[in-house]
């Protein structure tokens, strides 16, 4: 397989190997793409939870990001858990200095188990200075209601939520609705263009641990790939959806999904 696109990622390490930027390098890799990295935390965790979170100190990151950036150039940035504010600020300051016009901003909160990822301080300057500086937003529900400070219960409200953060500055956002107690899922797509609603099956399963990771690691490499962000999030989100179906039932808690649902694999002895 022909590499097609190069990928930086920003994002936490999940011991587990199901989200972070674990699932981050799986995605990009299936979907045929160089994955390169700079990590921001590491995480102890399982399936059943998290019990601690490392810091990497906020220089060292934006080192990680400059000194990739100066040899390898990718074509995208996607950026996950950023725990505090100065690594923000950091991650900012570096994305601005490599000048990479396409990044792609999960904005990791809190975990499938409910422990709290990021500060509070850390939001606010997301909200302020980080969101009107890149190409998209995937927010899930409850990240969308932090962001937004209203309460999100139906897609009326997701519009609503969405034409926020487009008045905060996000030029485009997805807001993924899986945590909505609906028989059908729904992403939404926004920019001041319009709106996508994408509808999707809800497969039966606890095993959805690292869906947004996924998720936001996919529309980033299919953007890179030339494809339009609403056609990425489409890609990205049947990627996923496939990846859920087919998941691997590890572990004794929220399991992880699988990122080689896209491979197709041959004999490698004939």
């Amino acid at each position: 397989m022909k590499i097609k696109s190069k990928i930086l990622i920003i994002a936490g390490s999940d011991s587990s190997g199901g989200a972070g930027i674990q699932a981050d390098i799986k995605t990009v890799t299936s979907l045929g793409s160089y994955a390169m990295t700079a990590i921001t935390a590491v995480t102890v965790q399982n399936t059943k939870g998290v019990i601690s979170v490392v810091p990497i100190p906020p220089k060292e990151i934006r080192k990680q990001i400059i000194f990739t950036v100066k040899d390898i150039r990718p074509d995208v940035i996607k950026i996950g858990m950023l725990h505090s504010s100065s690594v923000v600020e950091e991650v900012l300051n570096a994305i601005k200095k490599t000048k990479i016009d396409k990044v792609i901003l999960d904005p990791v909160m809190v975990s499938k188990g409910g422990v709290k990822l990021i500060s509070d301080k850390a939001i606010r300057i997301l909200k302020k200075k980080f969101l009107n500086q890149i190409t998209m937003v995937t927010p899930n529900i409850p990240e969308a209601e932090v962001l937004t400070g209203m309460k999100i219960r139906n897609k009326t409200d997701m519009l609503l939520a969405g034409n926020k953060l487009l008045d905060l500055g996000a030029k485009n956002v997805l807001i993924k609705g899986g945590h909505f107690r609906t028989k059908k899922v729904y992403d939404m797509f926004l920019n001041k263009s319009g709106s996508k609603i994408f509808t999707s099956i809800r497969y039966k399963t606890r095993n959805t641990h690292g869906t947004g990771c996924t998720l936001s690691s996919a529309i980033a490499t299919f953007y890179s790939c030339g494809k339009s962000l609403k056609k990425a999030c489409e890609l990205g989100i049947k990627y996923v959806n496939l990846a859920i179906l087919t998941n691997p039932k590890y572990g004794k808690g929220h399991g992880p999904i699988n990122h080689l649902n896209s491979i197709k694999l041959k004999n490698i002895f004939e």
